[in-house]
């Protein structure tokens, strides 16, 4: 999810971790708690100082080895360990280490949920994970939260029932964005019974789901909204076997291997320009408002040598898909 979410999400874990009778016992270890939860709940998007090294070297690496199966183990004995020493509550290493490893399993859990997805079995399987549930920033989590924290901050109230109660809604929520996943997916299942692999991606508002069908050699994309198929658009696939010689120019790219790498529903479209040609690979399940904005710009000569390359979002930040 977005920075802002994850930080809230790990000031409410320290407000839950009341319930455990270490941190209510001693006040004291409270800034420890806070300081390791905050941190930890970030600290799987530390990955994002590659972008430093290009979006290319960014995609290629965000949401991979920080988000994997030994990463909370590891972000939870370093941040915990570090915490003790900063406040020197080396007693409660335990309690900190715990609790920090809680903050970075939610972080990636929730980065699960969303359509960007995680590479969270590596170093097993370098696949993408994407569960498609929930948008980059979730409205209703974030306001529950928000809701949640200022009332322990700012009223005064006990903290062990009122993040009980709110983690207990949080669960509930997300176990129903999941089953409206469902829902959504045989519904679109049944409107498309021989399709191949079906995608969904949510709205902000929750209403409203984008989806992307295989159907033969097309794709079939619209919206289903309040239980309606409305399909907006079909495009036809791009068969490795018969690529255009100008897409096949720009496969050892370094853009173009990291976009496949990423992505495996795929539309290739190449364009005369006054250089020569543009070769644009994009990923089909991102469409939406009859745009597929991720992807990945290649400009070759006429004799296809290429001059230049891009890759990333072609939308503003706050512009669907929301992942």
């Amino acid at each position: 999810m977005d920075t802002g979410s994850h930080l809230l999400f790990g000031l409410t874990l320290a407000g839950l971790a009341a319930v455990d009778p270490n941190v209510a016992a001693n006040p004291e270890l409270l800034p420890a708690l806070v300081t390791a939860t905050m941190i930890g709940s970030h600290a799987p998007d530390f990955d994002s100082f590659m972008r430093l090294k290009g979006k290319a070297a960014y995609i290629r690496t965000h949401r991979g080895l920080t988000h994997s199966l030994p990463a909370p183990i590891v972000w939870a004995w370093l941040i915990g360990c570090g915490s003790a020493a900063i406040f020197n509550q080396w007693p409660f290493l335990f309690t900190l280490v715990l609790w920090t490893f809680a903050a970075v399993c939610f972080h990636i859990t929730l980065d699960l949920l969303n359509g960007y997805g995680v590479q969270c079995l590596r170093p097993f399987s370098r696949k993408w994970w994407h569960l498609d549930a929930l948008c980059l920033f979730d409205p209703y989590l974030f306001a529950l939260h928000s809701v949640s924290a200022i009332a322990w901050l700012f009223l005064n109230m006990a903290p062990a029932p009122l993040f009980a109660v709110t983690y207990g809604l949080t669960a509930i929520y997300i176990i129903w964005r999941l089953t409206a996943h469902g829902r959504t997916m045989r519904i679109v299942r049944g409107a498309y019974p021989s399709a191949g692999t079906i995608s969904l991606l949510p709205s902000l508002s929750g209403r409203v789901w984008q989806f992307t069908a295989e159907t033969g050699n097309m794709f079939r994309l619209g919206k289903v909204k309040d239980g309606m198929i409305i399909e907006e658009a079909a495009m036809p696939k791009t068969p490795e076997d018969s690529l255009p010689p100008q897409a096949r120019a720009t496969l050892g790219t370094d853009v173009v291997r990291t976009f496949l790498g990423f992505s495996d529903r795929i539309h290739v479209n190449v364009s005369p320009v006054a250089e020569g040609y543009e070769v644009v690979w994009s990923d089909v399940r991102f469409w939406t408002n009859n745009k597929m904005p991720f992807g990945t710009a290649v400009t070759l000569d006429r004799q296809l040598n290429v001059l230049r390359e891009r890759i990333g979002w072609d939308k503003k930040t706050w512009e669907p898909p929301h992942v």
